[in-house]
C-alpha cells in the first residue's frame, strides 16, 4: 500500500476507534487521526512482529482493516490513560492551593 493509502487507513481506523471507546474524548479531530495513523501503523507492525501473517495484502482486505482499528483503539486508550491521571493531578493541586 502507498503512504496515502496508509493515511486514509489511518484516519478512518482513528476516528472508528475513537467511537468504539467509551467515556468523554478529550482530544479534538486532528489528534484523533494523528493517532489513528500511528495506530494503524503500529498495529501492522506489530501484527507482522508477533504473529509473522502479512496485513498489507490490500487496502479493502479485512485483516488489514482489524489491525489498523485495533492499534488506534490500543493508542487512543493510552492517551486517554495518560492524560486522565495527569490532568485530575492538577486539578486537584490547583483547588486545593485555593
Amino acid at each position: 500500500m502507498s503512504i496515502i493509502a496508509w493515511i486514509v487507513l489511518g484516519l478512518a481506523s482513528g476516528l472508528l476507534a475513537n467511537m468504539l471507546i467509551p467515556g468523554k474524548r478529550s482530544q479534538g479531530l486532528i489528534l484523533t487521526c494523528l493517532i489513528g495513523i500511528a495506530g494503524a501503523l503500529l498495529g501492522g507492525w506489530a501484527a507482522t512482529r508477533l504473529f509473522h501473517t502479512h496485513t498489507l495484502h490490500g487496502f479493502f482486505n479485512l485483516s488489514t482493516w482489524v489491525t489498523a482499528i485495533v492499534g488506534a483503539a490500543v493508542l487512543l486508550l493510552a492517551y486517554h490513560l495518560i492524560t486522565s491521571r495527569s490532568g485530575r493531578s492538577r486539578r486537584s493541586r490547583w483547588f486545593a492551593h485555593r
